[in-house]
């Protein structure tokens, strides 16, 4: 596998990292010597130890991009995400996710967040591993209804995951025929 080799040279360059830092601060702490006017050390210190840190940054960005593709390898990744269209027959509270009867996510919205959704944004709510084969998604949807009722309503979808990532998206949208929010569950390909 390519990432493992990866996942090790980060790791090494992570730990020379930390093995250098104290080096770098004992050399800044200590009194400067007896040394000409002219003397750029302090500076080239100071330019060392920030592309010290840069390094480390740069290292540690990469560990999460490496610790993410070894929790989550594509092959058994499932998200789920939440969106909504229109929404103003529907004022969202909370949505919890069952995978095959097990609760797997609870989100609990604020108003910022239901405005954002309403801009057309795209919420993941859980990611996550499945193995191959048939798995069933219910999600509840709870919040304020038409003519500001308390409003609780679920969505269910049966799907096949494979060896490719698999998306599914809850949408929320209005049904202005039936004057009802409709909640509707995409599997994406």
């Amino acid at each position: 596998m390519a990432l493992l080799p990866r996942f090790h040279q980060a790791l090494a360059g992570l730990a020379l990292a930390a093995a250098l830092l104290p080096a770098f601060a004992q050399t800044a702490a200590a009194p400067p010597p007896a040394a000409p006017a002219s003397a750029p050390a302090p500076s080239t210190l100071d330019a060392r130890i920030q592309d010290v840190k840069g390094d480390v940054i740069r290292l540690n960005r990469d560990l999460l991009v490496l610790e993410e593709e070894l929790l989550f390898p594509a092959n058994t990744q499932v998200a789920v995400f939440v969106s909504m269209d229109v929404g103003k027959l529907f004022q969202l509270d909370s949505v919890q996710i069952k995978l095959d009867d097990k609760p797997v996510a609870n989100y609990l919205y604020t108003p910022l967040e239901v405005a954002a959704l309403h801009r057309g944004g795209v919420q993941r709510v859980y990611l996550g591993n499945l193995r191959a084969g048939s798995h069933e998604l219910v999600a509840f949807f709870t919040g304020q209804g038409p003519h500001e009722r308390d409003y609780k309503r679920g969505a269910t979808v049966k799907f096949d995951k494979g060896t490719e990532p698999k998306y599914i998206e809850l949408r929320i949208k209005d049904s202005t025929g039936k004057l009802q929010p409709e909640f509707d569950v995409k599997v994406w390909q």
